[in-house]
């Protein structure tokens, strides 16, 4: 099966600013097939210069844009929506040569992304304000959603589509202007959609794309940190990193929207439908190779059913197909570089170095390429082992037994982390009581697919602050103002 795009346009190679295609920047980017290695193009190696022109652009766009129409704002963004899935074959195409991931994950990537579009199409029309009982005669007053400006949008590189279009779309139904920072390993689908918004009528400066390297990415984002015609930073990854940026955000008190790492628990119950919580963790764990920031980090399984689990998820993930996106029977991709790989194999190494048992997997497969890593399930895991207090961010399920609902709860809650958990009962006392308990910001009750563009997705704790998606996506977008009108007696 060929990878080849039908629309070969689609593939940008410069950045995006004031509605112009610019490839001014001091270096190039290579972008790589992470199966075969294989260099598909290469983007501007962008810095401070570059994302200072972007914030131009976007503060010169941002008082006509705040002021279109918020059912105009809807139409373009629909108009996207539309472009992106007539472009869903190409655009999972181009997500599976720059991220790996299988191809009927790749085109299923591209209608989540439409998902958000749509939308938050429809939200625009209904940022309502309120009008607030006067506290004496002849006064009026009102609370106003107004957009808060500038917002700089920095996406990872697991969901190159979902990411962009969940933090853009409700910037600019909201009526935001934008500059964006892709990440280094995925920028190919990111240029793509904007391409797609540019097409659908999105106004010159609106919507800006710069860039860089992973050694570059500071000294751009650093350039938006200072600046404080930037009024929002919208960030998915790593909590060191939203720590940063928090800390940097400070000085020019930006408005922030963290969604950070995860190490969310799967907690099987003996009550539990056990065909029903293979088949949940098995959607919940294995999508994108287990490279997910919801994905099941330590799965904890009650003594009384923990053999009889064990040996029906073994043979699942023993039956995964691994390999290239170009093969259409692959379940399972590469990850997406060396240092993925090695850090999958290290939580491996130190897991059976400390006594855990290999049910299947453990092991690179080196034969496909270097960047395979065997689906694998793991038994007799503690929370000493590496895979238990880091996020793996691979496919590696370490079943962790336990005897009592307040020792795995206390277990579950024992991170610093709270994005997501998931846990199987068939007991209705006991699903609220867990459902309450659990510390995250996002729950799972006999379900391991959660994400929808209704439901408010984020964390709590160290996985971040504020929301993305749902009928609360417009908020970290907006501010409120207060109008009070006297003298009317």
């Amino acid at each position: 099966m060929s990878l080849t795009l039908s629309r070969a346009e689609l593939v940008r190679t410069a950045n995006f600013i004031d509605g112009q295609w610019r490839d001014d920047a001091e270096g190039w980017l290579a972008v790589t097939d992470p199966a075969t290695g294989e260099r598909i193009a290469q983007v501007p190696d962008s810095g401070p210069a570059q994302a200072c022109a972007a914030v131009d652009a976007a503060q010169a766009a941002f008082g006509a844009w705040r002021r279109v129409p918020a059912r105009q704002r809807a139409a373009i963004l629909k108009r996207w929506n539309d472009r992106v899935m007539a472009h869903q074959d190409d655009l999972g195409r181009l997500i599976s040569r720059e991220q790996g991931k299988p191809l009927a994950e790749g085109k299923g990537e591209v209608a989540y992304a439409a998902s958000y579009i749509e939308w938050f199409a429809e939200q625009a029309t209904r940022m309502n304000g309120e009008v607030i009982p006067a506290p004496m005669p002849g006064r009026r007053m009102f609370a106003l959603r107004e957009p808060v400006g500038v917002v700089a949008a920095i996406t990872p590189w697991n969901f190159p589509a979902a990411m962009i279009a969940r933090k853009i779309a409700p910037a600019l139904a909201a009526g935001c202007t934008v500059v964006c920072k892709p990440a280094e390993d995925t920028p190919l689908t990111s240029l793509a959609l904007v391409l797609l918004a540019h097409e659908a009528g999105v106004p010159p400066g609106v919507l800006n794309i710069v860039t860089a390297s992973r050694e570059r990415t500071p000294a751009v984002v650093d350039a938006w940190l200072d600046d404080a015609r930037v009024r929002k930073i919208t960030f998915t990854g790593s909590t060191p990193v939203g720590k940063h940026l928090a800390r940097r955000s400070a000085d020019t008190l930006k408005k922030l929207s963290l969604e950070l790492g995860g190490n969310a628990p799967f907690i099987v119950f003996e009550d539990a439908d056990l065909d029903a919580a293979v088949e949940g963790l098995m959607a919940a764990k294995f999508r994108n190779g287990g490279q997910t920031c919801v994905c099941p980090n330590r799965v904890f399984v009650h003594g009384a059913v923990h053999d009889a689990f064990a040996r029906k998820l073994a043979a699942r993930v023993g039956a995964l197909k691994v390999g290239p996106a170009s093969d259409p029977a692959s379940q399972i991709g590469p990850m997406i570089n060396v240092r993925a790989v090695e850090k999958i194999a290290r939580h491996v190494q130190d897991a059976v170095a400390q006594g855990a048992t290999v049910l299947v997997g453990g092991q690179r497969l080196d034969v496909l390429g270097p960047h395979y890593f065997a689906p694998t399930v793991l038994t007799g895991a503690t929370a000493q082992m590496a895979c238990s207090g880091e996020e793996t961010f691979g496919p590696v399920v370490p079943l962790t037994r336990f005897d009592d609902e307040a020792e795995v709860l206390a277990a579950a809650n024992d991170t610093p982390f709270g994005l997501a958990a998931y846990f199987y009962s068939q007991d209705v006392r006991r699903i609220w009581r867990v459902a309450d308990a659990l510390e995250t910001g996002i729950v799972g009750i006999n379900e391991g697919a959660l994400a929808a563009e209704a439901a408010p997705f984020g964390g709590v704790k160290e996985s971040g602050y504020g929301r993305e998606g749902s009928v609360h996506g417009l908020d970290d977008y907006l501010h409120i103002k207060y109008v009070c009108q006297g003298q009317l007696d």
